[in-house]
């Protein structure tokens, strides 16, 4: 029922550490990361036998952070690791914040190694197959903003034995999940072992992953791998950038770029070129890494800084890079908030525990949950949170939700209790306050108020609710079906 002027009572204690985060993604919302100075978040999957046989697929053997190895790697052998020039290398620029993930990939959760903490998600030839809530996760987070970075190997890779190798897995991540199983990405996994080559790059002056801050890409290397089938009718951004001997259009492509909703993603076809040739003692390793004839490291680097959304800026920014080519600042119209009516409960969001309920004392507009702020009749801070990405090429970004404010102050001049909708940035910082209502704003039922988020396209900010109550009158701040809608 709508118009309670009695107090609330609080149904949990507050959830430690409100979410202000950049991804992926991803509408995500996430919380404020353990190393905050550095904006980039990358997160490198080994949760899925990455160290299986002879791949040693990590940045280190210190997981999740590889700073508790060597906080200050100077070279790739401080950190341990097959793929430890790739992470020493984006430590190094001070703008990356790396970590590795040990357990099943979750999106929206509270683990350290939550997709919703993250910009980028690296998958370095997986050898198990994702599991139906994980695939889910993924596809999610990208979905909603984030960057998926998938290293696949030949056909017939299984180093692990269990009938599955990396072609088959990632296959089956974009062929065989909840959120959009119809090719979402444009392209699909050869079944091909190709002994050797050195693909060469496109004529692309203007691509990012080919000529972005750590240098220029002419070629890659393939020690067995495969390429991939480009079907740009199924995904218009999808972008052959690499390309094995002989092959162009849409076949034959050795590194390829695309996107998927809000996100990014980047493939290759091979472990080998990010294989800096060291690890754990007992692995067979090639150094691809270093290799003279081809630009692996260039190509892995760029890559990386294009999906965290950071190509084309200044540095020090999170996401929403200028660049352009595999198919960034574009725009595809879509709703970008997630559970934006609250009927999947806290996920997505953070904030202060009991927040978002489904309690009879208050009503939903729709369906059976909502977001109650305050209503306690006692000093009091609410707050809810979620952060998103706004496309740079979108011009329309459309901000919605319904409030409903009942109270039981009498006054009517004095703001005795007031909400904020503020926008903000990745260090917390308030970027712009949208509004403010107070008890003054209190009437019956839901009424709908909308902003333009155009101003912050090509961001990843966090839209945040603050609910903030005198001691001792009630008011209660209910929100209802948000939207982020972008065009």
């Amino acid at each position: 029922m709508l118009g309670l002027t009695g107090p609330r009572h609080r149904a949990g204690a507050l959830l430690a550490g409100l979410a202000l985060v950049t991804a992926g993604v991803a509408v995500q919302a996430t919380a404020t990361p353990a190393v905050a100075a550095t904006p980039h978040r990358i997160l490198f999957d080994d949760g899925h036998a990455e160290e299986a046989g002879n791949a040693d697929w990590i940045i280190s053997t210190s997981k999740p952070d590889p700073l508790a190895q060597d906080s200050s790697p100077s070279s790739e052998t401080d950190w341990t690791g097959a793929l430890s020039s790739w992470g020493v290398a984006l430590q190094k620029t001070g703008n990356y914040s790396l970590k590795t993930a040990t357990s099943a990939l979750t999106y929206g959760g509270t683990s350290a190694t939550d997709l919703s903490k993250f910009d980028t998600l690296v998958l370095p030839e997986p050898n198990t197959l994702f599991t139906t809530a994980e695939k889910t996760a993924i596809m999610t987070f990208v979905k909603n903003g984030g960057g998926l970075f998938m290293i696949s190997d030949h056909t017939g890779s299984d180093r692990n034995n269990d009938g599955e190798d990396a072609v088959e897995i990632l296959n089956d991540l974009m062929t065989n999940n909840s959120v959009d199983s119809a090719d979402p990405f444009g392209f699909s996994i050869d079944s091909l072992n190709i002994g050797s080559d050195y693909p060469s790059a496109i004529s692309d002056s203007t691509n990012p992953v080919l000529h972005g801050s750590f240098g220029t890409v002419t070629k890659s290397l393939i020690a067995n791998g495969t390429t991939v089938t480009l079907k740009p009718a199924d995904n218009s951004a999808v972008k052959g950038l690499v390309y094995r001997t002989g092959y162009s259009g849409n076949t034959g492509a050795f590194f390829a770029t695309s996107t998927f909703g809000s996100g990014r993603v980047a493939f290759w076809g091979d472990s080998s070129p990010v294989d800096d040739g060291t690890g754990q003692s007992g692995n067979t390793l090639y150094d691809g890494w270093n290799d003279s004839g081809a630009t692996n490291a260039a190509l892995a680097l760029n890559a990386t800084e294009w999906l965290s959304g950071a190509s084309g800026s200044s540095g020090g920014g999170t996401g929403g890079g200028s660049g352009t080519g595999g198919g960034s600042g574009t725009c595809t119209a879509a709703q970008l908030l997630g559970n934006n009516g609250f009927e999947s409960g806290s996920t997505t969001w953070t904030g202060t525990s009991g927040v978002i309920t489904n309690s009879g004392s208050q009503s939903a507009r729709t369906g059976s949950y909502y977001a109650w702020l305050d209503g306690y009749g006692k000093a009091t801070t609410d707050t809810l949170a979620q952060t998103v990405t706004i496309p740079s090429g979108c011009t329309t970004a459309a901000l919605s939700f319904y409030l409903h404010v009942d109270t039981a102050e009498t006054s009517t001049s004095t703001a005795y209790d007031t909400l904020k909708v503020q926008v903000l940035n990745s260090s917390g910082t308030v970027l712009g306050t949208l509004a403010t209502y107070s008890n003054l704003n209190a009437a019956s039922g839901y009424t709908q108020r909308s902003f333009s988020l155009a101003s912050y396209a090509g961001q990843t900010v966090t839209l945040k609710f603050t609910g903030t109550e005198g001691s001792t009158l009630q008011t209660s701040f209910v929100l209802d079906d948000t939207a982020l809608n972008v065009s």
